[in-house]
């Protein structure tokens, strides 16, 4: 814009002006007697040619439209313009050029002109202007007026001394009184309380508007926020400028305030700003408990004083049947959070409230968080899963320590998702209360200051969610603060709606996921031993760890399996992937170790069947249409290490596929990892498996473990092998001790992105007092024979009681082998937790045990020893074959 143009909009002389208007004398008879010069302007005619002439020569004698319109005629109503102009009239005027104009005239007439009514003497002045130029006059009056009494923008002017001169009629609403009461006021006197939140500028109005007037330059967009006097309860934000005002000279007047309320639109930003920080912060673990404690975070103090979040017991435990229906709604208090000197009674808990000390009890239920460094010596000590007493069992062995305990975010205590919890207590809403109303009739319910959104999904009610602004004294008999909204508007009401659809989205895929858990932990946990019992040939420990929360349950296991003639079977396994699926792969293939060893297979025997075993689901796996189904196959690919160890031998044959070598410690505390032959992972096939016999003295040390010990992101296997055995190398630690040292060095965490399984054993060997062995002929003599060896040898140990039973044992067993297989025989006596007794020969068929018929002449013999012993079997050698029994020691002698 020119400055011409900024000049002439900055005029607001009226076109009727007597200075800016055409402007004719009159004398009594109309003939003009004086011209200006803007009349020569407007009509083209000069003094020489207007003056001496009717007025009729130049306008029309009757108006050609009437009178204006009432907001055309602003010259006959208030603003600037000489006060004595009586009305306008719509004129046509011929211009000199022959032009015809669309004028409107006044007319005054001169004081001291009625006795005087000749010719060429003054009598009246006529003003006139085109009506167009009229007409943009009236709009730009009625802008002004406009602002002064209808603008929803707060317009004040301050004069060099910053107190208030002038303000429109939108600023006397805000002050709540007219503007002759505070004229003259400073602004501080005003609104002293309020301060600007934009950055860099003063946070003073004084500051702001002398900085204006000092430097001419004006300020857009400043925020400022405040409370007016006509509303004291409540924080309102103006978006303001300013600038400075100039006379026709440009010495400065004062300054003019623009102030816009923008309150709304902020606490819609708000909202929109909670609602974006609600989808980055809630939901963050698949946890229930962590998921109901963040809403409360998310939504105090900004949102409501006090965020109650209480979940279905179901939703809580991830079970489905009961969730959202009415069998089962109780409902627990998962989350609680209060502001600062906030707080108000909770009719779920109606004993809730604080401590006679003043403070918050730390075991009621919406607590005051705290941390802590040490746990709490009156409650139970809480870790993360799979922590526990030292050999306290499979999920329950590992590292017993912790650090400082987490921050209580909820009533029930540590926060760690998946570990354990205290139980959140119940709460029991009385009839008529709104968290009643909400759940009989499953909306949201606004109450005054409390707003109660239901948790929905699927149909069903997780929970709900109680947002409360604090109505009246809080538990301490304080009020709230004069900034804080009392109760929710439409759109509060619509944005907690959303906070809970979010949350309940959340919950509920965390209610999904503890169930998947549960239920793979559960199953995990029963398929591993819960306890390894005594044995004669090895001493054992082991520790269990499994994987992370993020990454779920794997399929590690382990397991240590009796077998016949005192000898121990040793296994340690891994399944590819995390999971239900896993771990259920894992028991498949755990019970399938244990049938396999019950038949006294050697280690590379069993590792083949169990080959054929994992390789027939991946050819007759089919879903019911007969197709194929394309879901991964977690069994392909599992490595397993079978060992046997024999006491009375001390030798240990072993085998794997896929698996990593055991660790061997020597009684000096030499460690080793035998070059054992690797197999191909179980699935796979196409290579044989091989064992390997290794010699162990008594007192030497076998590892067995899964490579979530031994490999992790920060180390490769090779420094974790080293690391294993430096923990091992030391002689004088328990076995215990070993394992929670070997815990503590290679997963410092107490946790992995894998399933960590260690199992140690320490070797024994059965002395020669508690074996007793001969070589006897394929011959019936040797029947009485092998009976007068046994006899005398169950004499020798004071085991007289079972002398008659194991008589017939070895009469029928030494019988059989004389009869159906040859010679040489062997007898073997060892006395451990049991009596065995062995008989071996060279044959390669098994008896079965059969019930014979009243007729049949024998068959009967085996079916005695079967009720004779606790246990009998039959295991293959390379030369040949041995039948064994176990027989239970007398109480004394088991004692």
């Amino acid at each position: 814009m020119s400055a011409a143009s900024t000049a002439e909009s900055a005029d607001f002389r009226g076109p009727l002006d007597i200075t800016r208007a055409a402007t004719v004398v009159l004398d009594a008879e109309s003939t003009v007697i004086g011209w200006s010069p803007a009349a020569s302007e407007l009509l083209g005619y000069g003094p020489s040619d207007a003056l001496g002439r009717p007025l009729t020569t130049f306008l029309s004698v009757r108006p050609a439209g009437g009178t204006l319109p009432a907001e055309a005629s602003g010259a006959a109503g208030p603003g600037p313009g000489p006060p004595s102009l009586i009305g306008n009239e719509i004129h046509v005027a011929r211009t000199r050029d022959g032009r015809e104009l669309l004028v409107a005239t006044a007319t005054c007439p001169l004081p001291g002109a009625a006795g005087a009514s000749g010719p060429g003497t003054p009598d009246r002045i006529l003003v006139a202007a085109e009506v167009e130029a009229l007409l943009h006059w009236e709009s730009r009056i009625a802008l002004l007026q406009g602002l002064a009494t209808q603008s929803p923008v707060g317009l004040a002017i301050y004069d060099t001394d910053l107190r208030l001169s002038w303000s429109n009629t939108a600023y006397e609403r805000e002050m709540g009184q007219p503007l002759a009461a505070f004229r003259g006021k400073r602004a501080e006197e005003l609104y002293g309380a309020g301060s600007f939140v934009t950055p860099g500028y003063p946070h003073t109005l004084a500051g702001v508007m002398r900085q204006v007037l000092d430097t001419g330059e004006p300020v857009l967009d400043l925020h400022f926020r405040g409370q007016p006097p006509s509303d004291p309860g409540r924080d309102h934000l103006w978006s303001c400028a300013y600038y400075r005002l100039e006379d026709a000279h440009g010495h400065a007047l004062g300054v003019c305030e623009d102030a816009f309320d923008i309150t709304d639109r902020y606490r819609v930003q708000e909202r929109l700003t909670l609602l974006v920080e609600a989808g980055r912060r809630i939901g963050t673990v698949l946890d229930v408990a962590t998921t109901a404690e963040e809403i409360a975070e998310v939504a105090v103090p900004d949102f409501a004083a006090t965020v109650r979040v209480d979940v279905t017991r179901a939703a809580v435990t991830g079970e489905t049947a009961a969730v959202g229906s009415p069998a089962d709604m109780t409902l627990l208090r998962v989350a609680e959070r209060s502001a600062p000197g906030s707080g108000t009674p909770d009719p779920g808990l109606p004993a809730s409230g604080p401590t006679e000390t003043g403070r918050p009890d730390p075991y009621r239920p919406g607590a005051s968080p705290t941390v802590t460094d040490s746990p709490d010596p009156g409650r139970p000590e809480t870790g993360p899963t799979g922590s526990g007493p030292t050999g306290s069992g499979p999920t329950g062995s590992g590292p017993t320590g912790s650090g400082p305990t987490a921050t209580a975010r909820g009533p029930g205590g540590t926060n760690s998702p998946g570990g354990p919890r205290q139980p959140y207590p119940p709460v029991d809403y009385p009839p008529g209360s709104p968290q009643n109303r909400s759940l009989s009739s499953g909306g949201l319910v606004l109450d005054e200051g409390t707003l109660v959104v239901p948790l929905r999904t699927g149909g069903g009610i997780l929970g709900l969610v109680t947002f409360d602004r604090g109505e009246g004294s809080d538990t301490s008999g304080r009020t709230p603060g004069p900034d804080r909204a009392t109760t929710f508007d439409n759109g509060e009401v619509a944005l907690a709606d959303e906070l809970a659809a979010r949350a309940a989205v959340c919950i509920d895929n965390a209610r999904r996921y503890t169930r998947e858990r549960t239920a793979s932990l559960a199953l995990q946990r029963q398929l591993l031993p819960h306890h390894l019992p005594p044995q004669s040939a090895v001493e054992t420990a082991y520790r269990y760890l499994p994987a992370d929360d993020v990454t779920g349950v794997g399929g590690d296991w382990f397991d240590v399996i009796p077998l016949s003639g005192t000898r121990v079977g040793l296994v340690v396994g891994d399944v590819v992937g995390h999971g239900l699926q896993a771990a259920a792969t894992m028991g498949r293939l755990r019970t399938s170790v244990r049938a396999f060893a019950q038949l006294d297979m050697a280690p590379d025997e069993l590792l083949t069947r169990l080959d054929d075993l994992v390789g027939q689901p991946a050819e007759d796996r089919s879903d019911a249409c007969g197709g194929a189904v394309e879901t991964y196959d977690v069994t392909t690919g599992a490595t397993c290490l079978y060992a046997v160890y024999d006491p009375v031998s001390r030798r240990c044959v072993m085998a794997r596929a896929g698996h990593l070598p055991p660790a061997i410690v020597g009684p000096g505390g030499e460690v080793s990892f035998p070059d054992l032959p690797a197999g191909p992972p179980l699935g796979l096939g196409g290579l044989p498996f091989e064992s390997m016999e290794i010699d162990l003295p008594v007192g030497s040390l076998l590892a067995l473990f899964t490579d979530g010990l031994v490999e992790a992101r920060d180390h490769d296997i090779g420094r974790g092998l080293d690391t294993l055995g430096q923990v091992l190398g030391d002689r004088s630690a328990s076995l215990e001790e070993l394992c929670d040292r070997a815990v503590s060095e290679l997963v410092p965490g107490g946790t992995s992105a894998d399933d960590t399984a260690l199992l140690l054993v320490r070797t024994r060997a059965l002395g020669a007092d508690r074996v007793a062995d001969w070589e006897l002929t394929a011959e019936p003599v040797s029947v009485g024979r092998a009976r007068e060896l046994a006899t005398g040898q169950l004499e020798a140990w004071g085991l007289e009681e079972l002398v008659f039973a194991t008589q017939l044992v070895v009469s029928e067993l030494v019988t059989n082998a004389v009869r159906y297989a040859g010679g040489p025989l062997g007898l073997r006596l060892i006395r451990d937790r049991t009596l065995v007794c062995e008989v071996a020969d060279t044959g390669h068929t098994s008896p079965h045990l059969r019930h014979s018929a009243a007729d049949d002449e024998g068959g009967r013999g085996l079916f005695i020893v079967a009720q004779l012993v606790q246990r009998w079997g039959t295991r293959y050698t390379p030369t040949g074959k041995t039948i064994w029994t176990e027989q239970a020691l007398p109480p004394a002698e088991a004692g």
